[in-house]
Formats: structure tokens, sequence, C-alpha cells
């Protein structure tokens, strides 16, 4: 079996839950690289920047329907309108002017996504996410007044060593809006995640090995 397929598989026997979605994160790595993950048959893939994105999966997408791509980086507002036209998920919604502008090229295309509302749970002024404090007025905007379909939240928690106690902070806020997806969990600390209910990890280096 190829490494990475056994990689993929360990991990997964450590989950032993099918409806966790693992997102296998292919950033840096090309696509010969990823592709024994995608012959044995695993769909979900997460990259950091739209224009890596666009050079390694545009081709693949059309001739895959089922793959399916997340952007779990910072999206810039001017990478708008080819995340949409590319992605099926988005994990890092975290201001008013990036949520308009995902909403007018969704109705420009007819296309719907998926978000996660980014929030920054340590409040650390070198990460981006909504503020906890205007988290609940940023989701009515995006689902009441802009039509965004908002399925739950997202965050990186702060290397602190209390990974737990931020996991368990998102965890609540997701249960206080009423939503039932939760991204957080990344390859050193996916467990402890799914402690606190996450339903989508975002794995990379356990998968693929350390990058250079």
């Amino acid at each position: 079996m190829n490494s990475i397929v056994q990689s993929f598989e360990n991990i997964k026997s450590l989950i032993n839950n099918s409806n966790i979605k693992i997102v296998a994160v292919s950033k840096t790595y090309t696509y010969d690289y990823v592709k024994p993950l995608v012959d044995h048959g695993h769909i979900h893939f997460g990259e950091n920047k739209v224009q890596e994105a666009q050079s390694k999966w545009i081709d693949i997408k059309k001739n895959s329907q089922n793959i399916i791509l997340h952007m779990i980086g910072k999206l810039q507002s001017n990478k708008a309108k080819e995340a949409v036209n590319l992605f099926d998920y988005i994990h890092s919604l975290d201001s008013q002017k990036l949520a308009n502008l995902l909403s007018k090229h969704e109705n420009a295309v007819q296309k719907k996504l998926k978000y996660f509302i980014q929030v920054n749970v340590g409040n650390e002024k070198q990460k981006s996410g909504i503020g906890i404090d205007v988290l609940d007025d940023f989701y009515y905007y995006c689902t009441k007044e802009l039509n965004i379909n908002v399925i739950g939240l997202m965050a990186i928690p702060p290397n602190d060593g209390n990974e737990g106690i931020h996991f368990k902070h998102l965890m609540e806020l997701n249960k206080s809006l009423g939503l039932k997806e939760l991204s957080m969990g990344m390859s050193g600390d996916f467990q402890q995640a799914l402690k606190y209910e996450a339903t989508f990890l975002r794995i990379g280096s356990s998968i693929f090995g350390n990058r250079a």
C-alpha cells in the first residue's frame, strides 16, 4: 500500500466514525504526489491559496465531479470570485466585506457554497477570524441578509497548551447558533478536537508527511 494511503487509513482507524470528514490538506504538494489518495477514493481536499488550487485542481475537478475542494486559508477579497468558481466549502469566512463579495459572486454564477465562519477564539491580533463579541451579529448578517449557507464555525486555537479549552468554547458557540458542523483539529490535535464534537478535521502532514 502507498505510504500516503497507509497514513490516511491509520488516521481513519483512530477516528473510527464515518460521519467525520477528513479534509486532506494538500497545500504545497503537487497533484501527482496527492494522486494516490484520490485513486484510493478520498474526495475531500483542502487548499490555502486560490492560485495554487487553480493550477492543481481545475482540470481534475472537470474530469472528477466527485472531488470536493475546501478553502481553508485566509481568503483575500480580490480572490472571492475565483474561490466561488472553484471551491465547494470555505472554512475562513471572516469579514462582512468578504461575505458581501462571496454572496455577489454566488448569485452571479448560481452556485451555493457551504461556509464556516472563522472565529478568533484566542483573540490573537496576528490571526484572522471574527471576534466572539460580534459573532452573533455577523452570523445573522450572513444568513439573514445575504442568504449565505453557514453550516458551522471554524477556529485555529492558540498554541498555548490549552487547545481543549478553546475547542470546548468553539463547540459551545456552535451550539448556541444551532449549527451542526464544526471545523477544528489538525495533525497535532485532531484527537482532542474529536472530544468536542469536531466534524471536519483539516489534516495535512500526518497524511502527506512534513512539508519542505
